[in-house]
């Protein structure tokens, strides 16, 4: 088989690069290891920057997202019991973000492709990338017969445990990680949310978050211990220690009920660097992975996507390279800020278990200057918000 471009990977990084090379004509082909339930099953983010969600538009796979998704003129934080709110549409000048689940994004993907003919092939194995510097290819297996994708270029979207990066030699690529010491535990529930925007709490027993997915489904977490299992927390011990972390008003609020999905995410930051080698582009968590805390991993994905189809817009439509030579140079200048504001609102709101009181009274400060400064409040909302691409 001969395409184009090869995208590895089928959430929605690189589903979204693939509807959008598809309605400029440029021929693409995407392999994914599982099937589309198995995709579309798995439970992620869905704060979705202002920039993520024009790119969706573009796609032409924004209508469901503009009509049920949630628009968040704000955020609140809780601290110590006290709710504070920070107006992010005007401390941006009339930006927004919208809550709108990850795995219906990918559903609204999966069908644009569906419904364009796109070559999405699902359940393929031993993926293997060749000849990165040269002619480029890629094979795979599936259903126990040998394929190979002969292409221009490759995007490796597969995941941090994905192949792509891995077929970088060792001593072309740069890793960057931190390790946090705790975790989140996240419930999703069949319940109204507790409120109209997220709450971000910081607590001395810990971090907690109320979010949702639409007004008939929420989603919890709170901070736990890496030494904690799910089986070690009931519905009723997640639910009564999520009530202590939060404002009174907000405790006594809140609607509870039976989880359908529990899991507990431990939480790191990673970057590898250069995101290109040769031939074959790195994307979203092949690239860099960053805490949920500041709602950046799927928007950081996004942003790589953005460069990635304007650089091979503008090569197969134009006859300029310049895009492709400078993808990893602007992808991870704003990879890395993302990766600071996760960082800084990580650091901003958990209990770690090793800070001292002097790191315990810097923390404190923190939030104080935060809401003492309007410039404070407005980096924080220009950075939620999404910084321009």
């Amino acid at each position: 088989m001969r395409t184009q471009i090869c995208i590895i990977g089928g959430g929605p990084s690189g589903l979204l690069l693939s509807q959008l090379l598809d309605l400029q004509g440029i021929d693409n082909v995407l392999l994914e290891k599982h099937t589309r339930d198995y995709v579309l099953g798995r439970i992620r983010a869905g704060v979705l920057e202002h920039g993520f969600a024009a790119l969706m538009r573009e796609a032409q796979c924004g209508d469901r997202m503009d009509r049920e998704g949630e628009i968040h003129d704000g955020i609140e934080f809780a601290i110590d019991g006290v709710r504070k709110r920070v107006d992010l549409k005007a401390l941006t000048g009339g930006n927004s973000v919208i809550v709108y689940g990850q795995t219906e994004l990918t559903r609204d993907l999966y069908d644009a492709r569906e419904k364009s003919g796109g070559n999405v092939i699902h359940c393929v194995e031993d993926v293997q990338l060749h000849d990165l510097k040269g002619a480029s290819s890629v094979t795979y297996r599936k259903d126990g017969v040998a394929h190979t994708v002969e292409c221009d270029y490759i995007i490796g979207a597969d995941g941090f445990h994905g192949v792509s990066r891995k077929s970088i030699p060792a001593d072309k690529i740069k890793e960057y990680e931190r390790v946090y010491p705790f975790g989140w535990l996240g419930v999703l529930s069949e319940t109204k949310p507790v409120a109209n925007e997220l709450i971000y709490a910081r607590h001395d027993r810990g971090f907690a978050l109320c979010s949702m997915r639409s007004q008939v489904l929420s989603r919890y977490y709170i901070q736990v211990s890496l030494a904690d299992s799910v089986d070690d927390w009931s519905d009723d011990a997640f639910w009564t220690e999520l009530k202590l972390r939060l404002p009174h008003d907000v405790a006594n609020a809140l609607e509870t009920g039976p989880s359908i999905e529990k899991s507990i995410a431990p939480l790191r930051s990673f970057v590898a660097e250069p995101m290109r080698y040769g031939n074959l582009f790195l994307a979203g968590d092949a690239a860099h992975i960053v805490p949920p805390t500041g709602a950046r991993g799927l928007n950081s994905a996004a942003s790589d996507i953005y460069y990635l189809y304007h650089a091979l817009l503008d090569y197969y439509k134009k006859g300029d390279d310049t895009g492709i030579d400078k993808y990893s140079e602007r992808a991870l200048a704003r990879v890395w800020k993302g990766q600071r504001f996760s960082w800084w609102m990580t650091n901003l709101l958990h209990k770690f278990p090793d800070h001292i009181d002097y790191d315990n009274r810097l923390q404190d400060t923190e939030l104080e200057y935060l809401f003492s400064s309007e410039n404070a409040l407005k980096s924080l909302a220009e950075n939620y918000v999404g910084l321009p691409f």
